[in-house]
């Protein structure tokens, strides 16, 4: 089981760095300079593509957005798409809630009834 190192300070991590670099034989090498750019290396085909890759190679189509009509059409035609929609939700809303109505009204009608049957009996 190994056993965690003792934090090691600063410049020994720069030893250890430099270390490994010349144990890879990069000694030519140096870093790269902020002003520099960097270049993609050609695309192979065992090269593992990244999430943001188009999938085939194939771009995604962009969807054509339609240009909104302005003036008093548009706003009529708006406000007959939102009443339509309206009367689609309180549609469900009745339909979620009919049989509950039905219950209830049935549970009320059956009382007053027996109310009612009571006082002639």
């Amino acid at each position: 089981m190994d056993t965690p190192k003792p934090p090691q300070k600063p410049a020994h991590l720069l030893d250890d760095l430099e270390s490994i670099r010349q144990l890879l034989g990069d000694d030519t090498l140096q870093p790269p300079l902020l002003t520099d750019t960097v270049v993609q290396a050609p695309v192979h085909e065992e090269q593992i593509p990244l999430l943001f890759d188009p999938i085939n190679g194939q771009p995604e189509p962009k969807p054509v957005a339609k240009p909104e009509p302005k003036g008093p059409d548009a706003l009529l035609h708006l406000d007959s798409e939102l009443r339509a929609a309206a009367q689609l939700i309180m549609q469900d809303v009745i339909d979620d809630f009919a049989p509950h109505i039905e219950t209830e009204i049935k549970r009320r009608l059956e009382a007053r009834m027996e109310r009612l049957l009571s006082q002639y009996e």
